[in-house]
């Protein structure tokens, strides 16, 4: 019975120690095959975009191929839970927004698969960018203090188009429409590409979207933009006041990036990708590129989003349940 016991005993060593094993030659192997990138909105948008140039560039680095996954809808959240199924291996990568990464908990409170802050990692705050408040050329107005005059007198009666329910731009304008005291009706779309291609058709009458993905339309003339929504200038359109200046003082709305991983992710792993992502940002020739389309680069180690990810939910929750925004 003894030798039994002794067996068993060495059996289970011998496979944890294998276990360990394996575990710690994968880490140390990492990567040695495809790694996808999921992007929780429609092709053709900044998110898109961005995955995509800094994909190249991760496959670059560790010589692998890196494709992109676009998986839009319910604010993340089927991307989110499509990521959670996958092995906490390195291999999926999700970039998400402050709506995936800091407000849907909030805004699906009875149905939300998932708490950003426990079963997400961070990687790396990869941008942060301004947005514009827009408008059709068709409406009437040429400034931010016309078009909240422009809505008071017309409660109710316009519409404003969004990349998605719970995306920076909708939060933006229900925080808009609070501080200003004005009635809208949300048209929410899969993505800020579609969302803008509505606004250009008419379907809509403003929009608040982020430079990355408004200034080619703004500098067409198709567009016109009232006002930013930092609380300085940007750089970009220095004669383009804020909107915190423009009538609704202490406005403001930064949309941001962020690389995210499993939270049982090996942390080996997530500094490999946190290093491998950063050195992409801080690359002259890419951190030009980024800055010349709007993006704000900042990279840094994980903490920088982690810190961020409390600081926007705690911000943007109280945005959800003061305007009773209810997502289920």
């Amino acid at each position: 019975m003894e030798n039994i016991v002794v067996l068993t005993l060495a059996l289970v060593l011998s496979t944890l120690h294998g276990s360990s094993a394996y575990a710690a030659d994968a880490t140390a192997d990492y990567p040695n095959k495809i790694i996808k990138i999921v992007v929780p909105y429609a092709p053709g948008g900044s998110t898109d975009v961005l995955a995509r140039m800094l994909g190249k560039e991760l496959s670059d680095r560790f010589n692998q191929p890196v494709i992109v996954e676009n998986l839009p809808g319910a604010s993340g959240n089927i991307a989110v839970s499509q990521v959670l199924k996958q092995p906490a291996d390195g291999y999926t990568i999700f970039l998400g927004t402050s709506a995936a990464l800091a407000v849907n908990p909030h805004l699906y409170k009875e149905a939300s698969p998932y708490d950003p802050q426990k079963d997400l990692a961070p990687i790396i705050l990869a941008t942060k960018q301004a947005s514009q408040v827009l408008v059709h050329p068709s409406v009437p107005v040429k400034t931010m203090q016309e078009l909240t005059a422009y809505l008071k007198s017309r409660p109710g009666k316009e519409n404003y188009a969004t990349a998605g329910n719970g995306s920076p731009g909708h939060l933006g304008t229900e925080m808009y429409k609070m501080m200003a005291g004005i009635e809208m009706t949300h048209i929410p779309y899969k993505g800020g590409a579609p969302a803008l291609a509505g606004l250009v058709s008419g379907e809509t009458t403003m929009s608040i979207a982020i430079l990355p993905e408004s200034m080619a339309l703004v500098n067409a003339g198709r567009l016109r933009p009232l006002a930013i929504t930092t609380l300085a200038r940007s750089p970009q359109f220095p004669n383009l006041p804020t909107v915190d200046e423009s009538g609704v003082p202490g406005f403001e709305l930064i949309s941001w990036y962020g690389f995210v991983v499993r939270s049982d992710t090996p942390r080996e792993i997530i500094a490999k990708l946190n290093a491998a992502f950063d050195g992409a940002l801080q690359d002259k020739l890419m951190h030009k590129k980024l800055t010349d389309m709007g993006f704000d680069v900042v990279g840094g180690k994980p903490e920088v989003l982690s810190n961020l990810m409390r600081s926007e939910s705690k911000k943007w929750g109280q945005v959800v349940t003061e305007a009773n925004i209810k997502l289920n």
